[in-house]
């Protein structure tokens, strides 16, 4: 089975094509090597030629422009390309202008930061751009002493960039579709990770059933986020082509994804009340090992597409379902088991899995989501300081005029070194800056040490090779650990300063101390200024889920109601946003543990609120994932799921009288589970019985939280 019609070329020695698809199946590498490529032919000639300066001037340019690169289609890369290279060149040439002026070019530096910064939140374009121009503006600040002319760096920065964003262009005109091949190869590894954990619930007890929903909520932040990439690279090649039908490969994909993706957050019943019945204790452990075969399925589809090699299904999974819908015969379980619709979920999940490579023919392509608002609103809307990207610009330019003013008053050697690590330190939250700053001195300090010892060892060209090889494993690192990429940026300035004047290992001792400075200015900014504590958002973010829940559930209902709609988008879209409130309620709770010690204390509340909500949204995407079995929905299923969004959205009741209402709907579906014969629609009342349950649970905590004085302080 071939994942699309396409040639792939068959190297000749068996070793390099190993180590071809090695690359192909880790996007990193693939971009360290382009990037280093880059780097090399840039530095070793000019080094050859003993122009160091402006050999590694370059090298910080080609480094720039590779940090702030942009995932759009060739003809969007153009432009991003053009406003680059004009942002870094504003930038470096702002720089070396105001130098003599100290007063002017700390105070540009910090209101051009400010603007950086909000035309960044513009969208992720701009994001990339305007923080590559900040990044510049300190290269050029660092080497502006040591500068042949005034006018070089602002040549060499923005050249630099251009070169490889040439380079980088040329390589994604070859193999244009590339960009989606690795942003859903890192969606189906991301399910792949998900189903994994997920299986780890088959069998489980209360207590690991509790730490493994932890587990998956975190992972589904991953998920969802990976989700929103595809989608915006989608859009970016759908914009920018003549013909869309060209792409309805990756767009199957995508809503082949999106449907596992859903199945896979479904949960239709509390698995630890099953593992726990000896009859269908040997189910519960083959469902587990069904989840792990489909986790399996799913990373070998993620590296047919990044490899573009043929895409095999295990062929154990047919047997393995096969055997599951035996075992639930010879139980002869009720038509309502949540075992049954577990198993129908897999069955269904493996069917998708099976038609994954067989791209149908389809005349119009699906919708995706689009922010289409003018540039001008999405950027005057940041315009209140209480708006979080505001917050976090305001910091980071005080941030850098305090640290510009310490290198100034103390007369700091290579003083902007405060600056650079505020940049990459400060975060927009607390927890965040923390994480970053331990993260950061600690592979400073590692960097120091190890780059001291192997680069007195070293020759010229030795050191050359050292510098090239940290550029590609700091790149390797940059999105996996950041703490071990510091530790090769560290080595890679250290041999750029010997590289130019033979003193980088006497800058290093400096550098340590401007990192240990600029770490503390940024951990001491996001503690002092306008912080905002995630306890404190717990109530408003708990809100937010059962909103988008709700949503999600009325979505849902209408699609029972209305099957054969032509397009889904306000049901996807309904259901992205429920799992972005229920990602913000986990990233609250993970924050909180690294907040303040006297803030801990609602370390276990947000646990307990993060929990359930995202136990309520497996169980209403249980709800979701079997709306289009062909069966005849009773009109009762639809009343009673009309019953619990009237609750959970009538705002104008209290939360106790929400409380009490939705307790009377738990004891109502009580009630009909047992006076009713089994059915297949009691499938969907067991279902709606697992949301109106956790829902009242959900609106207990909101009680309870409300009338804690510490939460609403």
């Amino acid at each position: 089975m071939v994942i699309r019609r396409r040639k792939t070329v068959m190297g000749k020695v068996r070793l390099s094509g190993r180590w071809m698809r090695a690359f192909l199946l880790h996007p990193d590498w693939m971009m360290a090597a382009k990037a280093t490529m880059v780097m090399g032919i840039v530095i070793l000639p000019l080094e050859i030629l003993g122009y160091s300066f402006f050999a590694v001037t370059a090298a910080l340019g080609v480094l720039a422009g590779a940090l702030s690169e942009t995932d759009d289609h060739p003809r969007g890369r153009i432009q991003s390309l053009a406003l680059k290279v004009v942002g870094f060149g504003i930038s470096s040439l702002s720089v070396e202008l105001l130098r003599p002026w100290p007063l002017l070019l700390g105070g540009g530096l910090g209101l051009s930061t400010i603007v950086f910064i909000l035309t960044g939140g513009i969208g992720e374009r701009y994001r990339g751009i305007t923080f590559g121009a900040i990044l510049v503006g300190l290269y050029a600040m660092i080497g502006s002493e040591i500068s042949p002319a005034w006018y070089w760096q602002p040549l060499l920065l923005p050249g630099g960039a251009l070169f490889y964003g040439l380079i980088s262009l040329g390589f994604l005109y070859l193999r244009p579709y590339r960009l989606l091949d690795e942003h859903l190869g890192r969606g189906y590894m991301a399910l792949s990770r998900y189903l994994d954990e997920k299986s780890h619930l088959f069998p489980s007890d209360k207590r690991n059933q509790r730490e493994v929903r932890a587990k998956l909520a975190l992972l589904n932040v991953e998920m969802v986020n990976t989700l929103d990439r595809i989608k915006d690279v989608l859009n970016s090649y759908r914009d920018a082509m003549d013909d869309e039908s060209e792409l309805a490969p990756w767009f199957h994909y995508f809503m082949v994804l999106q449907a596992l993706h859903e199945r896979a957050a479904s949960s239709h019943e509390r698995y630890d009340l099953l593992s726990n019945d000896p009859a269908t204790r040997e189910l519960v452990e083959l469902a587990g090992h069904t989840l792990h075969e489909l986790a399996h399925a799913s990373g070998l589809f993620a590296e047919a597409l990044l490899a573009g090699s043929h895409y095999r299904r295990p062929s154990s999974l047919n047997w393995i379902i096969q055997t599951l819908l035996d075992r639930v015969e010879k139980l002869d379980l009720d038509s309502n088991h949540p075992l049954r619709l577990l198993v129908a979920n897999l069955e269904q999940a493996n069917a998708s899995f099976s038609r994954l490579a067989e791209v149908p023919d389809v005349p119009v392509l699906p919708k995706l989501l689009r922010d289409d608002r003018p540039l001008w609103k999405k950027f005057s809307e940041q315009l209140s300081f209480r708006h979080p990207r505001m917050r976090y610009a305001l910091r980071l330019a005080i941030c850098f005029w305090i640290g510009f003013l310490i290198s100034e008053v103390a007369d700091i050697e290579k003083g902007e070194w405060i600056i650079l690590t505020v940049l990459f330190v400060l975060q927009p939250s607390y927890s965040a800056t923390r994480r970053r700053l331990f993260q950061r001195v600690l592979g400073t300090l590692t960097g120091v040490i190890v780059g001291i010892l192997i680069v007195q060892l070293l020759t010229m060209p030795g050191q050359v090779l050292l510098m090239l090889a940290s550029a590609f494993f700091f790149f390797v690192w940059l999105k996996k650990e950041y703490s071990v990429s510091v530790v090769f940026i560290t080595t890679f300035v250290l041999c750029a300063f010997n590289l130019i004047s033979n003193i980088g290992v006497a800058m290093m001792v400096p550098r340590l101390a401007d990192t240990l400075i600029g770490a503390v200015l940024a951990l001491g900014s996001v503690r002092l200024l306008w912080h905002q504590w995630q306890y404190k958002k717990l109530p408003v973010l708990l809100d937010d889920a059962l909103t988008r829940n709700r949503n999600y559930l009325e979505a849902i209902l209408a699609e029972y109601e209305h099957p054969n709609s032509m397009d889904d988008l306000e049901y996807r879209i309904a259901r992205r946003e429920a799992h972005q409130a229920d990602n913000a309620l986990a990233m609250a709770w993970q924050d909180i543990q690294t907040e303040p010690e006297k803030y801990k204390s609602f370390h276990r509340k947000a646990f307990k609120m993060t929990y359930l909500n995202h136990a309520l949204l497996s169980f209403i995407s249980a709800f979701g994932a079997h709306r289009g079995r062909a069966i005849d929905v009773a009109e009762g299923i639809i009343d009673t799921g009309r019953d619990i969004l009237k609750i959970l959205g009538d705002k104008n009741l209290s939360p106790v009288i929400r409380q009490a209402q939705m307790e009377s709907v738990v004891r109502d579906l009580q009630q009909r589970l047992k006076q009713e014969a089994p059915t297949v629609n009691q499938q969907q009342l067991i279902l709606l019985y697992n949301i109106a349950d956790i829902g009242h649970r959900l609106v207990r905590e909101t009680v309870a939280g409300q009338s804690s004085p510490n939460i609403r302080e």
